[in-house]
């Protein structure tokens, strides 16, 4: 059976590991002890060092609506989606910055980002990137085998929100508006050949520790079933973004720092081997303090509209209503697509690695090559 299957049940009879993940988030037990065990088998598990990547948006055009997001079809952003070319110098960018490895994300919209899109761009981008990640819209078991014959050995699905009412409410149109379609995306990934795969949650949408216990139960289930996958889990948190970036946290759902070390610490414990994910969302001074505690993935200088980090693509701005691209009279010359979210960090890539040096962990730009898979 599917994990949409077995969720329901999961949620109302925990596993012997779900209660022992339930009981760490519990404020009683201490943080600190906490955040020392995670220290250490991080330490056992994936040394003193930190893989560094990088977000490369493609196109922010969407078919779906869905209120929390700067992407949302109805949203009036300016959008544009990069030519494989432009794709190309965004990629050479990112590969003078340091990176070699590469998540590219885009907006679900078949008709923008078009059948063989993103296969063109991983071939392109594949001479420079070994490691290659997608963080698209969801799809079938055989699209995921071509993209992987494609260079893609990573892919990134976050369920938003595991309440099923939340993610009701909040999706009002499109594809994305099947909760059990996206639930069971990372077991069509791993049939389709995927190597590496995350999930995650949005936190600020639904109850936080509902949410934490979710993707507990999904992760376990996936280390049972998709058994040689490597996997890796995030814990993002609501940003202001267009349409609303005067967002601020709705308290009854709001995740606190502490709240956030705790889950970074809880998830160490239960799963020794996944990897965590702290994004350029969080402020610098916070993920400067949580970078020893359990992480093992950071992004760096990330943007996150198409063009972001040259321009790329500013020549094309245009809106889109109704599935139907809208042209934009006396555009201004300074325009740029609209970012999905605003960042908090903004520091530069070479300053994220000297942070971490000054801890004394190993900034590793590059943790595969595609030479180790070939016959």
């Amino acid at each position: 059976m599917s994990f949409s299957e077995v969720y329901p049940e999961l949620m109302k009879n925990h596993t012997p590991l779900m209660r022992r993940f339930l009981a760490m988030l519990d404020e009683d037990v201490s943080l600190e002890s906490l955040a020392v065990k995670s220290q250490q088998l991080t330490r056992q598990n994936f040394g003193k060092t930190m893989r560094l990547f990088a977000p490369l948006y493609v196109s922010n055009e969407c078919v779906n609506n869905c209120s929390y997001c700067g992407f949302s079809r109805d949203s009036a952003i300016l959008r544009t989606t990069l030519t494989v070319d432009q794709v190309v110098t965004e990629g050479k960018y990112l590969y003078d910055q340091g990176f070699r490895n590469l998540l590219l994300v885009a907006g679900e919209h078949p008709k923008f980002v078009s059948e063989g899109y993103l296969q063109k761009c991983l071939d392109a981008l594949i001479p420079l990137f070994p490691t290659l990640a997608l963080e698209v819209g969801p799809m079938e078991d055989d699209q995921y085998t071509e993209i992987v014959e494609h260079g893609a050995e990573g892919l990134i699905v976050y369920q938003e929100t595991y309440h099923r009412e939340t993610y009701e409410k909040l999706h009002t149109a499109g594809p994305k508006r099947k909760f059990n379609w996206r639930l069971d995306c990372p077991e069509r990934a791993y049939m389709g050949g995927f190597r590496r795969i995350g999930i995650g949650a949005l936190f600020g949408l639904a109850d936080w520790r509902h949410e934490a216990l979710s993707l507990a139960a999904h992760l376990e289930y996936l280390y049972k079933h998709c058994w040689k996958a490597q996997f890796s889990v995030a814990f993002p948190r609501m940003r202001p973004y267009a349409g609303n970036y005067q967002y601020a946290p709705d308290p009854t759902r709001y995740l606190p720092d502490a709240a956030l070390l705790r889950l970074v610490t809880a998830f160490r414990i239960a799963f020794p081997q996944v990897g965590i994910v702290l994004s350029t969302r969080e402020p610098a001074i916070l993920r400067d303090s949580m970078a020893s505690l359990g992480i093992t993935h950071m992004s760096a200088g990330a943007r996150t509209e198409p063009g972001g980090y040259t321009g790329a693509g500013s020549d094309d701005l245009h809106l889109t209503v109704k599935g139907r691209r809208v042209e934009i009279e006396g555009k201004d010359p300074n325009a740029k697509a609209t970012e999905q979210f605003q960042i908090h960090d903004t520091r530069s890539p070479a300053q994220i690695a000297d942070m971490l040096r000054a801890q004394n962990i190993d900034p590793v730009w590059k943790d595969f090559d595609q030479a180790l898979v070939q016959a």
